[in-house]
């Protein structure tokens, strides 16, 4: 989230308006072809005609396929409760199939799922010494299959760290031989994992690859997957021209020149969290907490002394509006703002769920301390060691702020115990810190 350094600061001269401009503030989304009660309409009826295909399906691998194929389609949001009956069937079912394909198939559709699924179930495509058959390369779309899997390993699976060099390998040898809709695929993968990938621009890709020449070719399918995307793409098309004029009101109210204008990145970053109709709220909430915090981050990187930075952040560990008077002038309205728009964090939430924002507070305030330590080793010219160096900026990348920020719009479905773990600094939150943090920093580094 901070993409700053303590060591080398940002500094003004790099900062460029963004490039969408009034662009979505002035932007009418495109009528439907067809009414939005049609729309809604159609889409029930089709999702209960797909419904009914869990059932019909009784071997295996059309169940797989069947759920892979929704999960690329952007539609498995609609089926979750089938989506998971079917897999649990998957999971404790016997499984012995001679096709590489199928079998690296279920093991990506289970591990996505939370299923545990041991990695031996490769060994029978692997020489007694450990090497990867070469037969399996004769076998493009098992060998894609396999990379794709591959890449849901954990530490220690030297199994799945061979199956991802031997398949990238091959696929890249032979991806400009391969049909145009499997080459495609392969390409997408060589880029970014299947697992890894954004669900709606894979959506987009699939659907055009998703037609009567597909072995699992179903025209209910593929007309719900449409039919669901355009009225998501409407909803969403809708929210970025209020969250863009949120943000210019708030621009100009507070009336600083020095930050940047991310308002479009932020939005997609958390509309690439949960797109789904139900999560407006959170994709709104969690869209506008991304800004506030880069406004926090350019404020104390490139613009406030040294001592407006101490003050500003005694002002938000306070959480209290009496000790404005001790800002200067060009601060006040931006901590006011700050304090408002949380206050409107959780006036949108159910009362018995407006405790959660007092941990989005709580994250605020701790990214604050985080951006005040880097402007005090930049300011008094202290280079860290790489271990105080780490201990700050992991935290600062704002991976902590994400895990919870990411959860208080959610309504019911978010538990306190899922707050606690999440602002807790768990394993899983400090390793993502990581990887966020070197990532930014090799990426800046490149700049």
């Amino acid at each position: 989230m901070a993409s700053g350094s303590c060591i080398t600061p940002k500094t003004a001269s790099v900062f460029h308006p963004t490039v969408w401009g009034d662009f979505f503030i002035n932007y009418e989304p495109k009528p439907l072809q067809r009414s939005e009660k049609w729309m809604r309409e159609r889409s029930n009826q089709l999702r209960e005609e797909v419904s009914q295909l869990f059932d019909a399906f009784e071997d295996m691998v059309e169940k797989m396929n069947l759920v892979d194929t929704l999960q690329r389609l952007g539609i498995d949001h609609l089926f979750e409760e089938k989506i998971e009956t079917t897999l649990n069937i998957i999971h404790s079912a016997e499984f012995d199939s001679p096709s590489l394909h199928d079998v690296a198939l279920r093991f990506r559709l289970l591990r996505q799922q939370g299923f545990w699924v041991s990695s031996d179930v490769f060994n029978k495509f692997k020489h007694r010494d450990g090497s990867f058959m070469i037969d399996i390369t004769n076998d493009p779309k098992g060998l894609l299959s396999l990379y794709n899997a591959a890449n849901l390993l954990t530490h220690n699976e030297e199994t799945l760290e061979e199956a991802i060099l031997f398949s990238r390998h091959w696929l890249e040898l032979m991806k400009s031989s391969l049909k145009p809709r499997l080459a495609k695929q392969v390409s997408r993968a060589l880029q970014i994992p299947l697992p890894r990938t954004l669900k709606r621009v894979e959506a987009i890709s699939y659907m055009s690859e998703y037609n009567v020449h597909e072995q699992t070719y179903n025209p209910s399918i593929l007309e719900l997957a449409k039919v669901d995307f355009n009225l998501l793409q409407h909803i969403h098309q809708k929210e970025l021209k209020v969250i863009t004029q949120w943000w210019e009101d708030l621009s100009k109210d507070i009336g600083l020149d020095y930050i940047r204008d991310r308002i479009v990145e932020c939005y997609f970053w958390s509309y690439s969290i949960y797109f789904e109709e139900e999560y407006t709220r959170a994709r709104m909430i969690l869209a506008k907490f991304f800004m506030l915090t880069s406004l926090l981050d350019d404020t104390y990187d490139t613009h406030a002394t040294l001592e407006e930075c101490r003050k500003l952040n005694v002002a938000i560990q306070s959480w209290d509006a009496s000790d404005v008077s001790v800002l200067p002038d060009y601060l006040k309205k931006f901590f006011l703002k700050v304090m408002s728009n949380f206050m409107e964090f959780e006036n949108e939430l159910e009362p018995h769920t407006k405790h959660c924002n007092a941990y989005n507070r709580k994250m605020f305030q701790l990214l604050s301390g985080y951006y005040l330590q880097e402007a005090e080793w930049f300011h008094n010219n202290y280079v860290p060691s790489f271990e105080e160096q780490i201990k700050v900026s992991v935290m600062s990348a704002g991976i902590q702020a994400l895990s919870v920020c990411i959860l208080v719009g959610m309504g019911d479905i978010v538990t306190n115990e899922a707050l606690e773990w999440a602002i807790g600094n768990n394993d899983a939150v400090r390793a993502g810190g990581e990887v966020a943090r070197f990532m930014d920093d090799m990426a800046a580094f490149k700049v």
